[in-house]
């Protein structure tokens, strides 16, 4: 949960997990591939700001392959992944949505417990790549007082028609539950962008180039 934009202190953040700082530049350079952390030459890395153009691009792509990969996931689930997909929403209890740390990881192997059964692997990995990327989205779009309760109540429908073998039912809620996600975080991320905009000090330059010729 470090500040967008901001230094990661390798020493400090060794210390802190303790580790050593080879396993930590590893981590980090994973971090980087996946697209989380950004390395800048004699800098060191940072950690990149949310962008709503990725979060368009991300949560477009989910919605283009997981409400079919979950229905058929639904369909060719063996007993033991079933208990899997229960067990994973049990795990994301109504207390977690308060905690942000917990939820991203929860909802996670929830959303992938419906998918993997599918037997797809190409599909399979990009969505979990996708949900590596989506986990930042999903903090910030738990952010406002509300949006737990109603993710919750959508995660609880969407099991309860994968359990049910509903394939035209799952397609439905699971579309409406990433377009619900996808238009609150455009909502949001303008918002604070024009929040940002609004906070920048009028310079000399700016004042001039607003005045007409």
């Amino acid at each position: 949960d470090a500040p967008a934009d901001q230094p990661i202190r390798q020493d400090a953040l060794a210390a802190e997990l303790g580790v050593s700082k080879i396993p930590l530049r590893e981590a980090l350079a994973r971090l980087e591939e996946e697209g989380l952390v950004r390395l800048h030459a004699n800098r060191g890395y940072f950690v990149r700001a949310l962008d709503a153009a990725e979060a368009d691009e991300v949560y477009s792509l989910r919605l283009k392959l997981e409400p079919e990969a979950a229905a058929l996931g639904a369909q060719r689930a063996s007993e033991a992944e079933r208990q899997t997909a229960m067990a994973a929403f049990d795990a994301l209890g109504p207390d977690d949505y308060d905690r942000k740390a917990a939820v991203i990881a929860l909802n996670r192997t929830f959303h992938l417990a419906l998918v993997r059964p599918s037997a797809q692997p190409i599909t399979v990995q990009l969505l979990e790549r996708l949900h590596v990327l989506s986990d930042r989205y999903v903090g910030k779009h738990l952010e406002p007082l509300g949006r737990g309760e109603r993710a919750a109540c959508e995660h609880r429908d969407l099991l309860a028609r994968w359990l049910a073998r509903d394939s035209n039912g799952i397609i439905e809620a699971m579309g409406t539950h990433i377009r619900h996600t996808l238009i609150d975080l455009r909502r949001q991320l303008a918002a604070e962008a024009a929040a940002t905009s609004d906070d920048v000090p009028e310079t000399p330059a700016r004042i001039w180039a607003g005045r007409p010729a």
